[in-house]
């Protein structure tokens, strides 16, 4: 299962710790996995392209973690934008993908 958990403070992003694998499907052919991680990898890239420092990543064997997110409101709309993308895919694969 994919596990999303969100830090906030006063009601903005502060991090997020994706980890985990659906398990919807072999590795290479798993369609819930690879929506999180279009959904993921587009809204960072979208982030970063309007303001490098808006945030920042790193990546291990066992996820993601997002950090250091600003609190302008375009990077705020941008990271709730995909929190939205990524519990609509937990609605329909809630056995595959868990939004906490």
């Amino acid at each position: 299962m994919i596990n999303v958990e969100v830090k906030k403070e006063s009601n903005l992003y502060k991090e997020i710790v994706i980890t985990g694998h659906a398990l919807y499907a072999d590795y290479g052919k798993d369609i819930v996995c690879s929506a999180a991680s279009s959904i993921v990898t587009t809204s960072i890239n979208g982030i970063l392209s309007l303001n490098k420092g808006s945030l920042s990543y790193e990546k291990s064997k066992s996820g993601l973690v997002i950090k250091n997110i600003k609190s302008d409101d375009t990077t705020q709309k941008l990271i709730h934008n995909m929190m939205n993308l990524l519990k609509e895919l937990e609605e329909n694969y809630p056995k595959n993908i868990k939004v906490k």
